[in-house]
């Protein structure tokens, strides 16, 4: 077996190029779906747009791919099998808490154009319920009384800070996150925090710096050993760290960068718009909406993967009768757009065998999420004086899994910044109406006008849960 990606099976070739992009969070999405499209926009149409990657924390990454001078290998799992492909974009990968100034330092160099990140919903620290910066966020008060940063606002904040100290342009910073007008919020947390720190760097910030919204999807499953075994054999070479990925991608992004300074990814089919939005809650809530449903209804009911969840007959038609009835009903579709076979797509995609997504992956940093993927078409059900039992079984299992017990009495581990939170909250009440309560009352997930109205149906829903189980409770709103 060969050591390493060797050159010559190079199909996403881009020779080293400048750094023109720094990633904040360069973790296996982005590998598999932002560097790729930057990869072969660079081939097709030149540019120094190599990436420089952040780690914010682990040297992981780092550590795996330096021996590989950063190229990596792509594995798509098709209907029809495997492809493996190498990508070089990625010229250096830095580890923020070994060296924070090193980071500072690639941010704030005149050839770096456009910051991105895919830190995903947490960080950002914001409140997910309002979209606003967490002040007492423990490191946003960090960074409001250090220049070296520790969060990703903070980063970009001292990184404008020292490029406009310097007389330089500001960077385009761009969220590639499952967040409503990310680009928006993003831009509201990185002036809040520079106001917070300098109010007239706020202002050239607000009057000079662009923050373009997106919508990423592509699913990308956490890569296994068995899946590094699987790619030696079909390729020949060894990868420390490859990405797996199914074949669908799409990238929609606001075209609205500084100086107009972009890779041309339009000419390697990513959809530069004038409004994203559409795009963002077509994606938001038919997708990641129903991933979440089905990943806490699948866990309880003890599936392994979405593919195994839509595998049985109860919950594929759980998760159409979602989109037909409670969620295509609150959106107004893309120009273009037919929401019917965007569905239809995405039940070929969630039942496709070789994605093995598991529904623990998938459930991670749930209160993060909920807000933007069920909450926000949960309001505007209501408001419309429509019902959603479907969403409020999907928001009671959510409750029944950060409890922390499964429906045989297993433990589960839950992922989320507010774990520990969660599971006071939960175990603060016996009944299936004071855990709901209680966890409702939780102002950074549920507004109070909200919650007052899921009280009576979610604890319902919950009592369904607990008396029934997941799949039965799944049945009983299809009938």
């Amino acid at each position: 077996m060969e050591a390493g990606l060797p050159a010559e099976r190079l199909t996403r070739e881009s020779a080293k190029l400048k750094t023109g992009i720094v990633h904040l969070g360069l973790g296996a999405f982005f590998r598999a779906h932002g560097a790729i499209y930057t990869a072969e926009a660079a081939v097709k149409s030149g540019g120094d747009w190599g990436i420089t990657g952040v780690s914010l924390q682990s040297s992981r990454m780092r550590d795996a791919l330096a021996p590989q001078d950063f190229a990596y290998s792509g594995l798509e799992f098709g209907p029809e099998g495997e492809t493996p492909e190498r990508i070089e974009i990625v010229s250096d990968i830095l580890v923020a808490r070994e060296n924070p100034q090193a980071v500072l330092d690639v941010m704030a160099d005149p050839d770096v154009r456009i910051v991105s990140l895919t830190i995903t919903e947490k960080g950002y620290c914001h409140s997910p319920a309002t979209g606003a910066l967490d002040p007492d966020h423990p490191d946003i008060v960090h960074d409001m009384a250090n220049d070296l940063p520790v969060s990703a606002p903070g980063y970009l904040v001292r990184a404008l800070q020292l490029r406009h100290a310097r007389g330089l342009r500001p960077f385009t910073a761009m969220s590639c996150d499952n967040l409503p007008e990310n680009g928006r919020l993003l831009r509201g947390v990185v002036l809040d925090l520079a106001r917070r720190i300098d109010p007239e760097l706020a202002d050239w910030i607000a009057a000079e710096g662009r923050f373009p919204s997106t919508m990423v999807d592509r699913i990308v499953p956490a890569t296994k050993p068995e899946d590094i075994a699987r790619l030696e054999e079909l390729a020949g070479w060894h990868d420390a760290l490859p990405v797996m990925h199914e074949p669908f991608r799409q990238w929609v992004i606001e075209d609205d960068f500084v100086d107009g300074e972009r890779p041309d990814w339009g000419a390697v089919g990513v959809e530069m718009v004038s409004d994203v939005t559409p795009f963002e809650h077509m994606k938001l809530r038919m997708l990641n909406g129903t991933h979440s449903s089905l990943a806490y209804l699948g866990y309880l009911a003890g599936f392994e993967t979405i593919s195994d969840t839509m595998d049985d007959e109860v919950m594929a038609d759980f998760v159409r009768y979602l989109w037909r009835d409670e969620i295509i009903p609150s959106l107004t579709p893309p120009p273009g757009v037919s929401l019917e076979r965007y569905a239809d797509a995405l039940a070929e995609r969630y039942a496709n065998p070789a994605i093995r997504h598991r529904t623990w992956q998938i459930a991670m940093d749930g209160s993060q999420k909920l807000p933007q993927r069920i909450l926000a078409t949960v309001t505007d059900t209501l408001k419309a004086g429509r019902s959603c039992p479907g969403l409020m079984l999907a928001i009671a299992a959510w409750m029944r899994y950060v409890g922390g017990v499964d429906e045989s009495g297993q433990p589960i581990e839950v992922k989320d910044p507010l774990a520990a939170e969660l599971r006071a909250l939960s175990d603060s009440a016996a009944d299936a109406e004071g855990k709901v309560a209680a966890l409702l009352s939780l102002r950074s997930v549920f507004p109070p006008e909200l919650a007052q109205s899921l009280q009576a149906p979610v604890t319902e829903a919950y009592r369904a849960l607990v008396e029934k189980g997941a799949r039965a409770a799944v049945r009983e709103v299809l009938q």
